[in-house]
């Protein structure tokens, strides 16, 4: 057998705690360790050892804090390794029960009490048993949806009393039935408020209708079959505006009313839901201007939800979170057109199920059946919400199996078949205090209460002497550790302070207000101690800031193997550079065809250029991000070379830059730069950097190209030229309008002329009167 197994052998079969993986050891000596309670609380795997000189000189306290394994092969005697284990003990633990008791509440959950002390990060696991009893009470309220399209609903339950009656005993023989009904809130837009159709909220054919209302409980839970036949077939439908119903209003108040509902204490509670259609939740009260949020409280007056009108609708969370709380189980009887929305409310409800009723819910009977035997086959184990350091983990121990998680869960199991879970609970950091928590199947009143603590603290049993020599007569041995008396400090409290503060002496200890001796080394009377590192050598320096270990390698070799570590730098020999000492002092390949370093733009380090900002390698020629010379040499090639401009008064300071230039008649090949000067002349000129950062020589272009002056006679007399023909051409436009204007004017003249029709008659004002007068004497007879 290998050394290495009959080791972890060895120990685990005296109790220790097994070998642990590379990260738990790290897990011990990363954290920052002061005493035996540091050490417990820092890992599950941590272990201290309290044995007086295990520690070596200049050696940290904190070397006490490791894996058992680890510590064994350090030296340290196993009865000195302080590793506390995690306790558990079942303070109560009555038996299963196989039947319903006719006194009493039977069992069908064990342990029903256990406590529990863990270790921070280490993990205990314990069973649960689970089997429910032969005809275990059960408790169905049936709460049914009277709106105007549920009226041959409720015909059909109103003659499915007996069989429903009978469904239950075939389930139990202590069954009980309630009835409740709903609608919805009576304001709008959900009801007509108008005081006529309050009151019969039904079309005006319906005899048989009863006023609009919210939730209204009918019948407390009962065993008599006639009572229930006689409530129900009182019941008549009501109505009102839209489609959703106030559904979720009603299961809160029938989940919160419990002693107005008659829920028994030791029963399955089972809620039949019946309706046709969907259900306002939180946040459509708003639309009636009911801002009050729903309070999950029970507010029955008269057997009706007297704040159906002035409280919101409760959320589907809301309502999940009572239904769980109260040990109630919905059954959803829906018809075929809300199979789907309520299937997928049921996702949101643990321990709810979902079926189809036929158009006049004549199947209800069947449909409750089955649906109770899906509901009761399952087993699903969870428990109350925990603290955020706290997990509990479940693994199904089931005739199917079943996934391992936040809940345990188990299907198929039935009437007096017994299911076990194991249930692993985690405390991952120190709790201040002592927390219960209850563990159970959903919708059962049975619960397993789990009483949680955290060990964190170490009980060395130390000798009890005052004045211990191991602490020079001046402290007590507190596991292996000394707690100093007033006045003296240090591992062994050599120190005497005298009436000096020891806050001072520590503070003479930290850099800069930072950790004390750089957290690598004790501060005993104000000096820093430094600790030993594992490579033999010790941190060093006023405040163990230095150590020669942890320097830049090259090629696996600390500082190249070409100088030595020096306070985590790199002293090179002569003839080496660099970080780690890995190069070997040389310019060659630093050096320009002309003979310069870099340019004179940059150092040569590790016979490689570091250039200056924007300059680029291999010879920092090229700087593709400056800005260009042509532009920003221009004011003074304008100063040197034609003595005008901004410059030209103190030129030769400003331009220093430019070493030297000449005045040429032709520019050298290639595109010259240009610019402007104060007579807007274009300046023509070549500039070539020399070495260093800013360093110029230049050629000027003799010649300047100034623009040609404007004739201003020419300026003035086109203008006066220009001015008087669009003056001639504006009064021609203008003649030219009234002309057409005229013109229109005596057509329209002659068209109304020749349209007069002129007569030749006579005037008869000037026309000479004639008068005919008949002699008598000469008229015939």
């Amino acid at each position: 057998m290998y050394p290495c197994v009959s080791l972890l052998l060895l120990l685990m079969g005296r109790g220790a705690i097994p070998l642990v993986l590379s990260e738990e050891v790290k897990l011990c000596s990363k954290t920052v360790i002061n005493s035996c309670s540091d050490c417990i609380k820092s890992g599950a795997y941590c272990t201290w050892c309290k044995q007086l000189n295990f520690i070596k000189p200049g050696e940290q306290e904190a070397a006490r804090c490791d894996t058992w394994a680890q510590l064994i092969e350090r030296g340290c005697m196993e009865e000195d390794i302080i590793s506390p284990k995690n306790y558990f003990s079942s303070s109560k633990n009555i038996s299963l029960s196989n039947t319903a008791l006719d006194k009493g509440e039977p069992i069908q959950l064990r342990p029903q009490e256990v406590n529990l002390k863990l270790r921070p990060g280490l993990p205990h696991t314990f069973t649960l048993d689970f089997q429910r009893v032969e005809g275990y009470p059960v408790d169905l309220y049936y709460l049914m949806d009277l709106s105007y399209s549920m009226e041959d609903d409720l015909r059909s339950i109103k003659t499915l009393g007996n069989k429903l009656f009978n469904a239950l005993q075939g389930i139990t023989k202590k069954g009980q039935i309630g009835f409740g009904s709903f609608v919805d809130k009576t304001v709008l837009p959900f009801t007509n408020t108008n005081p006529e159709k309050l009151n019969k909220p039904c079309a005006e054919t319906e005899m048989y209708c009863q006023p609009a209302f919210g939730y209204r409980h009918v019948l407390s839970m009962t065993g008599n079959k006639a009572e229930f036949e006689s409530e129900v077939n009182k019941q008549r439908i009501s109505g009102n505006l839209d489609s959703p119903e106030g559904t979720l209003d009603a299961i809160m108040q029938a989940a919160v009313c419990g002693e107005r509902i008659g829920w028994r204490n030791s029963s399955t509670r089972l809620i039949v839901l019946t309706t046709d259609d969907g259900f306002h939740m939180a946040g459509d009260g708003k639309l009636a201007g009911i801002l009050e949020p729903n309070d999950e409280r029970c507010y029955m007056d008269n057997n009706l939800y007297s704040k159906s009108n002035e409280m919101d609708y409760p959320s589907v969370g809301q309502v999940a979170n009572q239904l769980e709380k109260n040990n109630i189980q919905p059954i959803f009887a829906v018809t075929k057109n809300m199979e789907k929305v309520y299937r997928e409310l049921s996702k949101m409800i643990p321990k709810s199920e979902v079926g189809v009723l036929s158009a006049d819910s004549h199947n209800v009977v069947e449909l409750i059946k089955n649906a109770y035997n899906r509901l009761s086959s399952k087993v699903t184990v969870t428990h109350d919400a925990l603290p955020d350091n706290v997990r509990v983990t479940y693994t199904p121990l089931c005739p199917e199996g079943g996934p391992s998680g936040d809940k345990g869960v188990c299907n198929n199991v039935g009437v007096g078949q017994m299911v076990s879970f194991n249930v692993t609970v985690t405390a991952d950091e120190c709790m201040q205090s002592e927390i219960s928590f209850l563990i159970g199947p959903l919708g059962m009143k049975d619960k397993l209460k789990v009483s949680l603590s955290t060990l964190c603290k170490c009980e060395c049993n130390d000798p009890v002497t005052v004045d211990s020599p191991y602490c020079n007569g001046k402290g007590q041995v507190n596991c292996g550790m000394c707690s100093c008396k007033a006045g003296f400090v240090g591992q062994k409290c050599e120190c005497s302070i005298g009436e000096k503060d020891e806050s001072s002496l520590r503070a003479a200890c930290r850099k800069d207000n930072g950790t004390e001796c750089e957290g690598r080394g004790d501060c005993v009377c104000g000096i820093c101690q430094c600790y030993t590192l594992p490579g033999g050598s010790t941190y060093y320096g006023t405040n163990c800031e230095c150590e020669n270990e942890s320097c830049e390698k090259f090629q696996n070799k600390l500082c190249g193997g070409n100088g030595k570590c020096r306070c985590k730098n790199c002293e090179c020999k002569p003839g080496y550079e660099g970080t780690a000492c890995q190069c070997k002092k040389s310019d060659e390949q630093c050096r320009t065809p002309s003979g310069s370093v870099c340019s004179g733009r940059g150092t040569c380090k590790c016979n490689q250029c570091k250039c200056m900002e924007g300059y680029q390698r291999p010879y920092c020629l090229t700087c593709p991000a400056c800005q260009t010379t042509c532009i920003t040499k221009g004011k003074c090639i304008e100063c040197l070379g034609f003595q005008t401009g901004p410059f030209s008064k103190n030129c030769s300071q400003a331009c220093t830059s430019i070493s030297e230039f000449k005045m040429v008649e032709t520019l050298p090949p290639g595109k010259p730069c240009d610019v402007r000067d104060v007579e807007s002349c274009r300046v023509f000129f070549a500039i070539k950097q020399l070495d260093g950062e800013d360093n110029y020589t230049a050629q000027i272009l003799k010649t300047r190209e100034c623009p040609k002056l404007p004739n201003i006679y020419a300026i003035i007399g086109g203008s006066i030229v220009g001015v008087t023909v669009i003056g001639i051409l504006i009064l021609l436009f203008i003649k030219v309008l009234f002309t057409l204007q005229d013109l229109k004017e005596y057509r329209k003249f002659m068209n109304e002329a020749q349209k007069t029709r002129w007569s030749e008659n006579k005037n008869p004002i000037f026309q000479e009167a004639t008068t005919t007068v008949a002699n008598p004497t000469f008229s015939g007879e």
